[in-house]
């Protein structure tokens, strides 16, 4: 009966928890280049030291820490330093001293012609992108960003954007949002990602996807529910039996 208890209450946390990740996801289903979080569950032990009348108990956990891969929906915006990725790959900028990843591709540029993503700065091949004093700027298919300085005639190529890639098993969010490297590691960069200018990629959320398993979600805690109700009918029959 203590078993069939543990097993409804860790059902019901599970779905609590799994509930936060989809509501999340529909959260930001309209936040460029947001990539959907994916719900993981792991076994915990309750405690070595606590005794339940058995060796081994332990409860589901559930994780948000995987990230969904596919292709949000790319919209054209004629904006110059609007950038989309083709296909698998991420941009990088600078977090906390490191690098960190995003599909977000709508670039700001201060007074000081520093790019920046979302308040992160923009990493190019040299670190942090600063463009000089210019009127034009365009971003090739390569990444390379080009500028028309003032008083020149012809762009001139000042860095290139860095782009990375990596598989999605390989990749977790951090406390930002933003998608790192599950190991620490930096991500090497891949020279055959193309980029698409003037345009932007939406989030890769499917809003009938997460109603569709918000509502299972729901029949499940209301089943888990059901089970905690009869374990506990079964324990008070058990120490009426005790008791007589």
């Amino acid at each position: 009966m203590d078993k069939l208890i543990f097993t409804a209450v860790s059902g019901a946390e599970h779905t609590l928890r799994a509930q936060q990740v989809h509501a999340n996801n529909l959260a930001n289903m309209d936040t460029p280049g947001f990539r959907a979080n994916l719900e993981l569950v792991t076994s915990q032990q309750l405690g070595a030291n606590v005794n339940y009348g058995y060796d081994d108990v332990h409860m589901a956990r559930t994780q948000a820490d995987a990230i969904s891969t596919r292709p949000g929906t790319v919209r054209e915006t004629g904006r110059p330093l609007d950038v989309a990725i083709n296909g698998n790959g991420y941009f990088a900028v600078e977090f906390g001293g490191n690098e960190a990843y995003t599909r977000a591709g709508a670039i700001d540029i201060d007074a000081n012609g520093a790019l920046s993503v979302n308040g992160r700065p923009l990493l190019g091949e040299g670190g942090p992108i600063v463009l000089p004093p210019h009127s034009a700027v365009e971003i090739g298919t390569d990444g390379t960003i080009s500028v028309m300085a003032e008083g020149a005639t012809t762009m001139q190529v000042i860095d290139k954007l860095r782009l990375v890639t990596a598989e999605g098993p390989e990749l977790t969010k951090n406390e930002a949002g933003l998608i790192v490297s599950r190991n620490g590691d930096q991500l090497q960069a891949d020279p055959n990602i193309s980029v698409r200018s003037r345009a932007l990629e939406g989030s890769n959320v499917s809003a009938i996807e997460e109603m569709v398993a918000t509502m299972a979600l729901n029949r499940s805690f209301e089943l888990q529910m059901k089970l905690f109700q009869a374990g506990d009918k079964m324990n008070e029959a058990g120490n009426r039996l005790l008791g007589a």
